[in-house]
């Protein structure tokens, strides 16, 4: 790791956090690729799509800071402070991660890291999963008749925290018609769902979606009632997006022809 440089006559340096996508290198923001062909350093988080990295300048520097549920992570501390530094030695750093780096991609905790060590970065969009996986059924997040709006929230709470209370969720999406999506939620699915069923009807339309956007995705509809039994049935994985709601129906309907609970993947 670089030690930071204070001489005046430092290299200029800058830091963007950059929304890789859910995983299609297609579904990129022009502003993205940019970004990731004038940096000097990338800090390449394991969801992106290494097809990403072809973007890149061929001199530049790829460090990979696998962040991932269930396997080996590399400290966020670490990750922080090797965007300070490399910032300081006057390096354009992009830190690369999938979707959307303010939802659920610890964003908010790398700009105050980055703040308070008087390093001002900018932050660029990414498509998050839980809006490219349903969009890629053809079917809505929000509807007038289904759904007034949506929610997205964690299943993996942070250590130490309680975590969401779900019972209360589940009365207030019934009562305000919103969509739930659940990121991070495969392994706590169980409790999850014994939660929701607090508020919400066991016949309350869902669909889990693995690998959203991806030529292998794949992807099973379901009802609250079925949900862990289909995940299990279907050895449905992170990283995968649960969502539970009306709007659901719409996923349903292009299966008409089956059960609606098969799991369908795909083609590239």
């Amino acid at each position: 790791m670089r030690s930071p440089v204070t001489s005046s006559s430092a290299p200029q340096g800058s830091c963007t956090l950059v929304g890789a996508g859910p995983g299609d290198p297609e579904l990129l923001t022009l502003k993205a690729v940019k970004a990731i062909a004038n940096a000097t350093v990338l800090l390449v988080d394991d969801l992106v799509n290494i097809a990403v990295l072809e973007h890149a300048a061929p001199s530049a520097r790829i460090v990979h800071v696998g962040k991932r549920g269930g396997c080996k992570s590399t400290p966020q501390a670490f990750i922080e402070k090797l965007m300070i530094n490399e910032t300081l030695a006057g390096e354009q750093v992009v830190r690369l991660k999938g979707g959307d780096p303010f939802i659920f991609g610890r964003g908010g905790e790398e700009i105050e890291a980055l703040r308070a060590a008087g390093v001002e970065a900018r932050v660029i969009n990414g498509i998050t999963s839980g809006l490219a996986g349903l969009t890629s059924l053809n079917t809505p997040l929000t509807h007038r008749d289904h759904a007034h709006g949506v929610v997205f929230i964690t299943g993996h709470a942070k250590p130490g925290d309680a975590g969401t209370n779900w019972h209360q969720l589940a009365r207030t999406a019934h009562d305000a018609k919103l969509t739930l999506v659940i990121y991070m939620g495969i392994s706590g699915s169980e409790h999850i769902q014994q939660e929701l069923l607090r508020g919400l009807p066991a016949t309350t339309p869902a669909v889990v979606i693995q690998n959203a956007s991806l030529a292998h995705q794949r992807h099973a509809v379901t009802t609250l009632g079925d949900l862990r039994t289909t995940i299990e049935a279907h050895q449905l994985a992170s990283p995968s997006i649960i969502v539970v709601g009306d709007v659901v129906r719409g996923v349903t309907a292009l299966h008409s022809h089956g059960s609606g609970e098969q799991p369908h993947e795909r083609t590239a």
